[in-house]
């Protein structure tokens, strides 16, 4: 988790009487978890987060501090999602590489038949409405992923992604604004005045 978000020191998590939530599951103090929702066995959700309607949280997923999670995202484990992350209506976090209901014998596939793969979002990314992340994959610190979007490889810190296969298209500040090219490497965010540099395929503060 990115130390410098800071956790809320509000009251006790707001859950809806129609919300599963598993008893070895712990919810962060000031969330709020909406009707229908279902949180997993040893999954985490951290302070000041919002757990939307119909979302589905699989076992020992992490959430991180002050996240949104909208509408009927699915989360399936072993994903992590650090602070700030914003998950729209909708969205997949895939977890099988290549699935199948059943073994080759014809039995059912049970949790030791396959391994597990995540997704991992870092600090202040968002995913837009219904897109779709394939694990294996990270999500950069304060990247965008466009509506509809299926995300296949890594997305860089502060990278614009859209499209199917999901392609950088540009470049995002941390208030979430497309940046400004201003030349020779340089970009500017129109609403904080904020400049970032770019080297090569990577964007940094200055």
């Amino acid at each position: 988790m990115d130390a410098r978000t800071p956790a809320p020191t509000v009251g006790p998590p707001q859950i809806a009487a129609t919300a599963d939530i598993d008893p070895r599951a712990s919810v962060g103090d000031g969330s709020q978890v909406w009707h229908l929702a279902h949180v997993r066995e040893y999954a985490h959700v951290g302070n000041g987060s919002i757990i939307g309607r119909g979302v589905y949280i699989g076992p020992g997923v992490i959430i991180g501090h002050n996240c949104k999670i909208q509408n009927y995202a699915l989360v399936y484990e072993p994903a992590l999602l650090e602070n700030g992350v914003f998950v729209g209506p909708g969205v997949v976090f895939t977890n099988d590489v290549f699935p199948r209901a059943i073994n080759i014998d014809g039995s059912l596939k049970t949790n030791n038949d396959w391994d597990a793969v995540g997704v991992t979002v870092r600090t202040g990314a968002s995913i837009g409405a219904r897109a779709v992340c394939v694990a294996p994959i990270t999500i950069g610190r304060w990247a965008l992923v466009a509506a509809g979007a299926v995300v296949t490889k890594d997305v860089r810190d502060h990278a614009l992604v859209a499209g199917v296969p999901a392609k950088r298209i540009g470049w995002v500040g941390r208030a979430g604004a497309a940046l400004r090219d201003e030349g020779s490497g340089v970009f500017v965010c129109p609403v904080t005045g904020e400049r970032y540099l770019e080297s090569g395929e990577a964007l940094a503060l200055t």
